[in-house]
C-alpha cells in the first residue's frame, strides 16, 4: 500500500448503521463487540428508566440500553428484525437496542458535519451528522450515550 492510500485511510471512519423508528443512526464500528439477535431481558429493579434489563451473554451479563427510551423516541414493538448491539468501550461491556442494523458504511471526515440540533434526541448523545447520498445519519456519542449521569430530555 502507498502512503496516497494510507492518508486516505486515515481520513475515513466505519460505521455501523441502524434504524430506530425512521431515523438513521449510526456508531464507530471499533467500540461494537457484536451484534446479536434479540433475547429475553430479564428487569432489574431500581434501574434507570433507560436501563431495559440485563442479558446473559455466553456467560457474562451485562446491561441492555433501550434505545427508544434512552433518546426520548416513540416506542415501537419489538419485531423479527430488532438486534441488541453490544459495545466495548474500556472496561464497559454493554447493549443498545435497535430496531433493524442496516450496513456498515464508511464516511470520510469530510462527509461528517458538527452537529446542529437534532429533533427528538438530546444532542449530547450527537456526535455529527454523516451525510452520503441523500441520507443522513445521526453519529452518536457512545461515551456520552453510556453515561448515565446524563438525563434524557
Amino acid at each position: 500500500m502507498n502512503d496516497k492510500n494510507q492518508g486516505n485511510i486515515a481520513d475515513e471512519i466505519q460505521l455501523v448503521a441502524f434504524k430506530l423508528g425512521n431515523e438513521e443512526y449510526a456508531v464507530d464500528i471499533l467500540a461494537v463487540q457484536e451484534i446479536i439477535r434479540w433475547t429475553h431481558i430479564t428487569r432489574v429493579p431500581k434501574a434507570p428508566p433507560f436501563v431495559k434489563g440485563v442479558i446473559n451473554l455466553r456467560g457474562t451479563v451485562i446491561p441492555v440500553i433501550d434505545s427508544h427510551k434512552r433518546f426520548n423516541l416513540p416506542q415501537v414493538e419489538t419485531t423479527d428484525t430488532a438486534r441488541i448491539i453490544v459495545f466495548r468501550l474500556e472496561d464497559v461491556t454493554v447493549g443498545l437496542t435497535v430496531d433493524l442494523v442496516t450496513e456498515v458504511i464508511r464516511l470520510s471526515f469530510e462527509q461528517i458535519e458538527k452537529p446542529q440540533s437534532v429533533g427528538g434526541i438530546n444532542d449530547q448523545f450527537v456526535k455529527g451528522i454523516g451525510k452520503i447520498a441523500d441520507r443522513l445519519l445521526i453519529i452518536l456519542d457512545l461515551d456520552r450515550v453510556l453515561d448515565f449521569s446524563i438525563e434524557q430530555q
